[in-house]
């Protein structure tokens, strides 16, 4: 049995934080990732982040582990990690079973984050099943992790960030985008985003959805149509879009298995994705001692799951009474941090979701 202070689930920028903090605050830690690479997210994500320098503004996402990296060198004699490391099971006992590269592995923490980010959604529709129909974190995969381009026309379906950042990376890449598809009224990622692909002359067409995939060994076209207030297809505005991929990007859901299996209160909260835990201002879950950080908390910004990691981290050492001393004074500058990130008309969708998840 393999024990230790803090275990932290995932290796995203979320726990890459957490464990970091942790350590800091005098607790050793083990960092598990299934992946054989850190970073989660981050390793395909390209382009330069918003925020302030405290949340590596400016820095492109590939190059920000490393950063964390370096300043984990100062806590490094506390922090063991395993990686190609699967959590099977987070149990009552408080016990953690892992698949560590084949071998099977029991662990005892004394207190546990969980940051295992999120998964795609997708869409029902005719044909759904054709070569060529990705999400958008494989198609990001497919070009900025591995050099791969999944096409030659793409039909974007989702124009939040995601969406809108995935197709700037594969106009960079020579791959045309005809059109960017969006169910909503108004596109739901940054103006900035929206900016740069119409000046490359793709239009964003809102108020318009999917309705089926056409071709015979892969995809040849898609079928999209301008829909009403109640989501319905107007009548005679169908129309065929030429594309061999239909890059699907329409939010993500929170990855709660662990959590759910270690008995936490959930409550189904549309505006972070679906279920989600409830927590307490600590981030701390009705499992005391169960700590949770970053998209499982609920869908947000890397930025976001960076603060909530650190923070997350520094309150579960913190309540193991290490001696940590400066907590309340960095507790309240990351709270700080989260309240800005969370500013404005584009953060008022987190604001109340957190409502409904007992934080906020």
């Amino acid at each position: 049995m393999y024990e230790t202070d803090v275990v932290v689930i995932g290796g995203g920028p979320a726990g890459l934080m957490a464990s970091n903090a942790a350590a800091e605050a005098g607790a050793s830690v083990l960092l598990i990732e299934r992946f054989a690479h850190l970073g989660g997210q981050l390793i395909k994500q390209t382009h330069k982040f918003f925020g302030s320098e405290k949340q590596y503004a400016s820095v492109r996402g590939i190059d920000i582990p490393s950063r964390i990296a370096e300043e984990r060198a100062l806590v490094e004699d506390r922090v063991t990690i395993w990686t190609r490391s699967t959590v099977l099971g987070l149990f009552e006992d408080g016990v953690i079973t892992v698949d560590r590269d084949g071998k099977y592995c029991k662990i005892r923490p004394s207190r546990i984050i969980v940051a295992t980010g999120a998964s795609e959604k997708f869409l029902t529709f005719p044909n759904n099943d054709l070569p060529g129909i990705y999400g958008a974190g494989a198609v990001q995969t497919m070009m900025n992790v591995y050099g791969v381009c999944p096409g030659r026309r793409v039909l974007m379906v989702g124009a939040g960030n995601i969406g809108l950042i995935v197709s700037y990376q594969l106009l960079q890449a020579g791959v045309e985008v005809v059109a960017v598809v969006e169910g909503l009224p108004n596109i739901g990622g940054y103006a900035v985003h929206a900016s740069k692909i119409r000046r490359a002359g793709v239009p964003i067409l809102t108020s318009h959805t999917l309705l089926r995939a056409d071709g015979v060994d892969g995809v040849e076209s898609a079928v999209i149509a301008q829909i009403d207030n109640r989501w319905q297809p107007i009548p005679g505005s169908s129309k065929s879009v030429s594309c061999d991929v239909i890059c699907i990007s329409v939010g993500l859901s929170p990855l709660t298995e662990l959590l759910w299996q270690a008995g936490c209160d959930m409550r189904y909260v549309p505006q972070l994705g679906g279920y989600v835990p409830l927590r307490n201002e600590r981030l701390e879950t009705t499992v005391p001692e169960i700590y949770i950080a970053g998209d499982v908390a609920g869908i947000e910004e890397a930025s976001a799951a960076m603060v909530e990691g650190r923070l997350a981290g520094l309150e579960a050492a913190a309540s193991l009474g290490l001696g940590f001393t400066t907590l309340d004074d960095e507790r309240a500058d990351l709270c700080q941090q989260l309240d800005e990130l969370r500013a404005g008309p584009s953060g008022e969708k987190i604001r109340s979701g957190l409502v409904k998840a007992g934080i906020a």
